[in-house]
């Protein structure tokens, strides 16, 4: 899978973008401030409809501008025919999307054509955040792994929100909550087996990709807590909690609890390791889903702010030959563009580079200084 055109306008300092050109991997280098992260940003919304950066649309809307506006084409291998992409999203709130020239059912449509895997400064809350983050990263993966996940997924969605508003009323009989309970805990099963198993099957490549970024870190563990106590079934659960459910309005038990603990020595990373190591291990989760990802037969597309910071030029050189070995698509911004050159494999092959100055992109011709 790999963006072969992009343009957009109406995207934060911006001027508009056109860019054909694209390669394998391209390096976005420019000062801090001229709108490299932006470029990826622009990346970003057309593959997720929302930024990375912030859950204001109106920031990422060009001062002035009423939408932006991000249009693609993608093409799955050499030779598929390319697909088109666009999403237009408003200061509203509103979302235009595309896929095909058709409008997108839903923005799962949009993140099954174009995956992407990110890392950058905000990267590191999938240590350092809440579990919501960590859930998220999971379900990315068991998304785009699990044929029946998102209709499970959905399900329950749909589930907690009915049952939860039943909880706020307060007083109800257990008939009007029974369909809800039941709804809910075939879908959470469902739910917690396509985790567990996509879980299992990241362990192990997870923990090559970090003997191979640093042997000298200790062991880091993934544990994966399901949102209800081990020994009992979701509908157990439900039906042990619906007393302090009804009394505090809101569902306790399921795997909208679900957690992945990420652990050093016992004890969450962030309190064992250095940014650095942190950035390592972020660095080998994602790209231990990209290796999940090239197993199924697809590639995702990597969106790297700034390789360099935090790490050293051999760490940054590990990563960058991950990479390479994956086969997939970078976009990787830098200050100077020597930064990347002088840590990427083969830098030279099918790779494109882009200068950019006061929010506009120039292509640079390669050779040149």
């Amino acid at each position: 899978m790999s963006l072969t055109r992009l343009d957009c306008t109406g995207l934060r300092n911006l001027s508009p973008v056109s860019l054909r050109q694209l390669g394998r991997v391209n390096v976005i280098y420019g000062e801090n401030g001229s709108g490299k992260t932006s470029l990826l940003e622009a990346v970003y919304l057309l593959g997720m409809a929302r930024s990375f950066r912030s859950s204001n649309i109106k920031s990422v809307i060009s001062h002035g501008q009423e939408s932006c506006t991000v249009y693609g084409e993608v093409r799955a291998s050499e030779t598929a025919p390319r697909l088109t992409v666009g999403v237009t999203r408003a200061r509203d709130g509103s979302l235009d999307a595309r896929v095909g020239g058709q409008t997108a059912p839903s923005r799962a449509a949009l993140v099954e054509t174009l995956p992407l895997q990110v890392v950058h400064a905000d990267s590191f809350s999938v240590l350092t955040g809440n579990p919501g983050s960590r859930r998220q990263f999971i379900d990315w993966g068991v998304f785009h792994v699990e044929q029946h996940f998102l209709n499970n997924w959905q399900r329950f969605q749909r589930a907690i929100k009915q049952r939860n508003n039943l909880l706020r009323r307060g007083k109800m009989r257990d008939a009007e909550l029974a369909p809800w309970d039941a709804e809910l805990a075939a879908a959470g099963e469902a739910i917690n087996v396509a985790r567990t198993r996509y879980v299992a099957a990241l362990q192990p490549a997870f923990h090559a990709l970090m003997r191979e970024l640093d042997d000298a870190l200790p062991v880091i563990e993934l544990r994966y807590r399901r949102g209800w106590a081990s020994d009992i079934s979701v509908s157990e659960a439900l039906s042990a909690a619906r007393d302090v459910d009804i009394q505090q309005g809101f569902t306790h038990s399921g795997p909208q609890r679900a957690d992945l603990r990420v652990l050093a020595e016992g004890r969450p990373v962030a309190e064992v390791l250095s940014r650095g190591q942190l950035k390592l291990v972020v660095c080998a989760l994602k790209l231990a889903q990209g290796g999940l990802l090239k197993q199924s037969g697809r590639r995702c597309v990597y969106l790297v702010d700034d390789l360099t910071a935090e790490l050293d030029q051999p760490h940054a050189a590990s990563v960058a030959e991950i990479l390479e070995g994956l086969d997939a698509q970078v976009f990787v911004t830098c200050i100077g563009r020597r930064d990347v050159e002088a840590i990427w494999p083969d830098a030279r092959r099918d790779q494109a580079v882009f200068h950019v100055e006061h929010g506009k992109v120039s292509p640079v011709v390669q050779g040149s200084v």
